[in-house]
């Protein structure tokens, strides 16, 4: 998100306060725009233009804003970060609001001039939450498969797997860009990365956890016809890696 302009969704359309707090944050050069302060059209909005954060009212005319998360996360793989106005100043109520998946308890009247660094800041905890979330399971996948963590292949793997999840144009040429990308972090080359890598796998192939192995790939472990190569180690691995990003799912 640091190299894209931030869409902000306001479920306030009206001239006194949604669309002041609209144009406050185009200023601080964001995409925004406003929408009735109805929970059906807010949601609409979010499923259609899939905006990175939402602002909306605790409480709506047809649901309430606890809810209207709950549906969105129902709905969505990628959920936006939720900004929830209120008008009461309660910490019961902004425990609740909290627990249930909001980003920031916002209370009414609020300064509109704070409403562009707040929303930054929410991106950013974003980005950093998501990173470290994948973080956590490529590793715990990588050394749970039997991978060895003292070797140099572990952690040019580990690197591979996650720009491969973060950018998935680079498993359309492993040799020309994922192999280049991972040796230039470790200002090594790209055969050697490639060689690294290959030998990680048939460690954890011939040594591994043969029933995470066969979960991972559909065949025994045994047969040494059945080893995956570099590309289709990374891209299997890349792969349930997104499913369980998208799940919240950390591998047992």
């Amino acid at each position: 998100m640091e190299n894209e302009r931030i869409k902000v969704l306001i479920g306030d359309d009206s001239a006194s306060n949604g669309v002041k707090v609209a144009a406050k944050l185009r200023e601080s050069g964001m995409i925004a725009y406003t929408r009735r302060n109805n929970g059906r059209a807010i949601l609409d909005s979010i499923l259609n233009d899939k905006p990175d954060v939402v602002m909306a009212d605790l409480t709506l005319p047809d649901t309430d804003a606890l809810l209207l998360i709950k549906h969105v996360r129902e709905s969505l793989v990628s959920v936006p970060s939720f900004i929830v106005v209120s008008e009461i100043d309660n910490s019961f109520i902004e425990r609740q609001v909290m627990e249930n998946g909001a980003a920031y308890f916002l209370v009414k009247p609020y300064d509109i001039e704070s409403i562009p660094s707040i929303v930054k800041s929410i991106c950013r905890k974003s980005v950093q939450s998501s990173c470290a979330d994948m973080e956590i399971l490529v590793t715990e996948v990588i050394q749970k498969l039997g991978v060895p963590a003292h070797i140099k292949g572990y952690h040019y793997l580990r690197t591979a797997i996650l720009s491969a999840v973060e950018n998935a144009r680079l498993m359309e040429c492993v040799t020309k860009q994922l192999y280049p990308s991972v040796a230039q972090k470790y200002d090594t080359t790209s055969s050697r990365v490639e060689r690294a890598i290959r030998h990680a796998i048939e460690i954890a192939w011939d040594r591994g956890n043969a029933e995470m192995i066969n979960d991972f790939f559909g065949y025994s472990a045994d047969s040494y016809r059945g080893r995956p190569t570099n590309s289709e180690f990374i891209a299997l691995v890349t792969d349930r890696i997104r499913l369980r990003l998208k799940t919240s799912i950390i591998p047992s």
